[in-house]
């Protein structure tokens, strides 16, 4: 197995999510014993999810293990987090700790300076994402799987060993005598992915030898169909969009296909949970002959036709009725709101009680490639901005006490791209986004309060 590529590109400091298992105690051993000669520190981040009984012993041998490592002389040093919740009432456990593990994980990563983690997934993995997610129904998207390297908040995620088979992992700890510890959930049916390795894969690899590969060449295929259908689907819904509503006209110009995505787009910006395929089919089936109707949607919100515009709706507490006729007015559209900035010029924006101005910009800025399809939206809670180029990502709060900000000044908009954040009233553009602008005409933004 070979060190990370990632190491060259790493910068001083580089993490590793080490759970104690057998593939994260070779990733961190390869990668621990490849920095000593390129003068790389190396962070083994450990999650504590407080889920097995073992939990504790697992720790305690993660620390003893660093510590012994690092007595002959290697560049490593052991992060600690103890997850303090729990799963909500009918929560997937595998969801919820997969949530609360990334977050501790970036959390950890950033106190240590380090702006790459390094994830222990490889081909096997790979291929047994893209059989749940064919499971779950799941388009291009979910079919893409795991990517090679992402960068989401500040940080970026890289699995170096995505393309390497479970044999090559399990041959490296055999060599070099690493002791991995076993969790028993790998082995528990109640779980998806455990019940998939005990009970399907067998059976499969040994009816189909290339399985593993043709499962995972299906998941690169999927990322590029994504990235081309993310490209498409954001110059048509710009096309479609009017402020916060989809216009009917606009929206019947396109086929069917080009349909489905745009409200698939639009629906997934207004729910986390993303646009259920029932709402998808119904609105495909009824809106184009209905001029005024509702259609439940997420909780506590419906999407509503008025007048050739469909609109997302967050209703008041006990006001959950599901049928019936209105119009948006009666309701005040709640955020986010879906703009096309890149023209100069002022966006107002009355329920925010001001505009956003677009310029031309000299230097820097952003592409207007990013501002196709722009999501403007409040604050939610663990936003990280980042002011310069040398500087590292902070809270907003702790970005806004920095600047200097008052209190009174920090509830204009947010502007995300995607999963990217843009420019936050009151600080400015993000860094990061301004290093990530392609090339071509730049632009500028300003939130104006009070704008009349």
């Amino acid at each position: 197995m070979n060190a990370p590529a990632a190491l060259n590109h790493s910068g001083r400091t580089v993490a590793v999510a080490f759970s104690g298992g057998r593939d994260s105690l070779a990733l961190l051993h390869a990668t621990t014993r490849a920095a000593v000669s390129l003068g790389v520190e190396v962070v083994a981040l450990h999650v504590h999810h407080g889920l097995m009984p073992d939990a504790d012993a697992w720790l305690q041998r993660a620390r003893s293990l660093c510590r012994r490592w690092q007595r002959a002389g290697w560049p490593l040093h052991l992060r600690v987090r103890r997850l303090t919740s729990a799963p909500a009432a009918g929560q997937s456990v595998e969801a919820w700790a997969r949530a609360e593990r990334y977050a501790a994980l970036a959390e950890m990563a950033r106190d240590a300076g380090a702006n790459v983690v390094l994830l222990a997934h490889h081909r096997r993995d790979q291929a047994e994402t893209v059989l749940l997610q064919a499971l779950r129904g799941a388009g291009p998207r979910g079919l893409a799987a795991m990517p090679r390297c992402v960068v989401r908040d500040g940080v970026t995620w890289a699995r170096p060993w995505l393309g390497q088979p479970r044999e090559a992992i399990e041959a490296y700890t055999q060599r070099y005598r690493l002791q991995p510890v076993e969790d028993p959930s790998n082995r528990d049916p109640r779980y998806a992915r455990s019940r998939l390795r005990q009970a399907v894969w067998p059976a499969l690899a040994k009816a189909f030898g290339d399985a593993e590969q043709a499962l995972a060449l299906v998941a690169e295929r999927a990322q590029e169909a994504d990235a081309a259908l993310r490209e498409w689907v954001a110059v048509d819904l710009a096309h479609c969009l009017e402020v916060a509503a989809l216009r009917r006209d606009r929206w019947l110009e396109l086929s069917p296909a080009r349909r489905a995505l745009v409200l698939r787009a639009w629906l997934g910006t207004h729910s986390r949970s993303g646009a259920s395929h029932a709402l998808v089919r119904r609105l495909m089936d009824e809106w184009p002959a209905s001029s005024c109707a509702r259609w439940p949607a997420a909780s506590g919100s419906e999407v509503r036709a008025w007048r050739q515009r469909l609109t997302w709706v967050r209703l008041s507490e006990g006001h959950g009725e599901q049928g019936g006729t209105a119009s948006p007015s009666e309701t005040q559209l709640d955020l986010p709101v879906l703009l096309d900035l890149r023209k100069p010029g002022l966006y107002s924006l009355p329920s925010l009680g001001g505009a956003i101005e677009v310029r031309t910009a000299r230097t820097g800025g952003l592409a207007t490639a990013q501002l196709v399809a722009v999501r403007v939206c409040g604050r939610v809670g663990g936003e990280q901005f980042q002011r310069g180029a040398r500087t590292v990502p902070r809270s907003l709060k702790k970005a806004y006490q920095e600047a200097g900000v008052p209190a009174y000044d920090r509830t204009g908009p947010l502007v995300w791209d995607g999963d990217r954040l843009l420019f936050v009233s009151g600080l400015g553009l993000d860094a990061r986004a301004v290093a990530a602008a392609p090339g071509g005409v730049r632009r500028v933004l300003r939130w104006i309060a009070d704008h009349h």
